[in-house]
């Protein structure tokens, strides 16, 4: 059999950032691969790529125009498989797939952190809710990245084929991973850091839910206690020059590194002592994934995704209800007992070798693609 996928996202860059290996993977075992997205990114292992209209808003026209260049994408081809991501991606492609599953093609849909889910917004469960419990009926299989969504699809019933959970989209454990103290040395030389820094790391957009401002009022508050301390906040975004501002009008911004975009986080985690996030929503934090393999230990604000991935006093410490003291004395006490970090990081990192690794994923997920395939003959699949 013909093994034909389209992959489908809002933006392209959502597939550099997080599938490069499986669309790797399929090539190696002859998938001729298919995308589309919003975007002109020339991608590696992409056979035919469409630059959409598709917005991220659900609520803007353009969404129509992007809807029928799908739809017309995915009739004039024969796709053994559909694989779809992000919300906004995920409607439109499972809509315009609707004819070709009846023929046998299997839509495969990756929610990579529900937008209703608890704590979240009423509104969220009134727009969002709604519509991905309907789009199931559309899906073969619905994948979720955490156990929270999981649980969620299941006890709601929504009709997917199947429902499977996956551990994230992967970490490369080779290249995040520990240092020696003379490697983390020469990486705080290169980059013009001391070798007494205390340095904190967050990277993620500058946006209302990734909260950067929690933790520049937390700087304020460990300044005197860890005057060593140093943030390094990688990322771009309208908070930025927000954040900019409430650094220096707290007196804390000699002790702030705002980087914008940068495309060295393995490096910049292999100099740092502590990863920090303060999101209020995460599906299954790459950010966090990231820091665990290389070794730091995480001190995290309560959410589905943090939970997923931090245990109080195994790996980091999950801070309740945005409590910035409670942030602050986590920090302090970290700063002073050294064995305290080391023990804690190098769980993280066991943690996941043992579930989160790109091999693992891609371990699992090949086998999900694979009870979709019969090689060698036509396949013939019923429609739950």
């Amino acid at each position: 059999m013909h093994k034909k996928i389209l992959f489908c996202a809002t933006v392209d860059y959502h597939f550099k950032l997080f599938h490069l290996p499986f669309m790797e993977w399929l090539k190696e075992h002859g998938w001729e691969i298919h995308l589309a997205a919003n975007g002109d990114m020339d991608l590696p292992f992409v056979d035919e790529k469409y630059n959409l209209p598709i917005a991220r808003s659900p609520f803007k026209t353009r969404n129509l125009e992007a809807y029928n260049l799908l739809k017309k994408i995915i009739d004039d081809n024969d796709f053994s498989i559909i694989d779809c991501h992000t919300p906004v991606g995920g409607v439109l492609a499972r809509m315009a797939a609707r004819d070709a599953r009846k023929k046998g093609t299997k839509i495969i849909y990756t929610a990579h952190g529900f937008h209703f889910c608890s704590g979240a917004p009423l509104i969220n469960w009134f727009i969002y809710y709604p519509i991905e419990k309907w789009l199931a009926r559309l899906t073969d299989c619905l994948i979720t990245i955490n156990e929270e969504d999981y649980r969620l699809a299941n006890e709601h019933h929504f009709k997917a084929g199947r429902i499977e959970q996956i551990h994230g989209v992967g970490v490369d454990t080779e290249r995040f991973k520990p240092v020696d103290i003379k490697r983390k040395q020469m990486f705080r030389e290169a980059y013009g850091y001391n070798s007494d820094d205390f340095i904190l790391f967050y990277a993620a957009e500058f946006n209302k839910n990734k909260n950067q401002r929690l933790l520049i009022e937390v700087l304020s508050l460990i300044k005197k206690d860890v005057p060593e301390a140093k943030l390094i906040l990688a990322g771009e975004g309208k908070f930025l020059d927000d954040c900019r501002k409430l650094a220096k009008d707290v007196g804390v911004e000699t002790m702030i590194d705002f980087l914008g975009y940068r495309g060295d986080i393995d490096n910049l985690l292999k100099l740092a002592d502590v990863a920090v996030a303060t999101s209020k929503r995460e599906g299954l934090p790459v950010n966090i994934l990231e820091a665990m393999a290389t070794g730091l230990p995480v001190i995290a604000t309560d959410n589905r995704g943090h939970r997923e991935l931090i245990v109080n006093d195994k790996n980091g410490w999950i801070i309740e209800d945005g409590n910035a003291y409670q942030f602050a004395n986590k920090i302090k006490l970290i700063s002073k007992e050294n064995h305290l970090k080391t023990l804690l990081g190098t769980n993280g990192r066991q943690l996941i070798l043992k579930k989160y690794s790109t091999s693992k994923i891609l371990e699992v997920k090949s086998s999900l693609y694979k009870s979709y395939i019969v090689e060698g003959e036509d396949a013939v699949w019923a429609i739950p």
